[in-house]
């Protein structure tokens, strides 16, 4: 079986989002952005494993849509909670890194598709 970067990658940020919705939830006492980056911070891997068994190359990037937008908004909400002084700029920053590598691959692989995808209707 190939190495799925993406999936590695977006289930190591999960645990992430997991983890600071712990210390929200139990050290901050913050209960409403918590949860939003939870649903979203976590949403972003089950997309990717749902593309993993896409029915056809349209759903395929459908999928990988759908967990672009949830890192777009998973970004929104660490920005809102730094803006808050829920966290600190540096967490922000060293969480945000990972978001934004995860992004551009996510980006990429949509890419790569759609030309894929564009090839093989044109050669038919």
């Amino acid at each position: 079986m190939r190495d799925n970067v993406v999936k590695d990658k977006s289930i190591l940020f999960a645990i992430r989002i997991v983890k600071l919705y712990k210390h929200l939830t139990e050290i901050k006492k913050e209960y409403v952005l918590s949860k939003q980056v939870l649903r979203s911070g976590t949403s972003v891997g089950a997309m990717v494993c749902e593309a993993e068994h896409a029915e056809s190359p349209l759903d395929f990037i459908h999928k990988m849509a759908i967990a672009q937008k949830e890192m777009n908004e998973t970004i929104y909400w660490l920005e809102l909670l730094t803006k808050t002084d829920y966290i600190s700029e540096e967490q922000f920053e060293n969480i945000n890194n990972d978001a934004l590598e995860i992004i551009k691959l996510i980006t990429s692989i949509i890419k790569t598709a759609k030309a894929n995808l564009n090839k093989t209707k044109h050669s038919n």
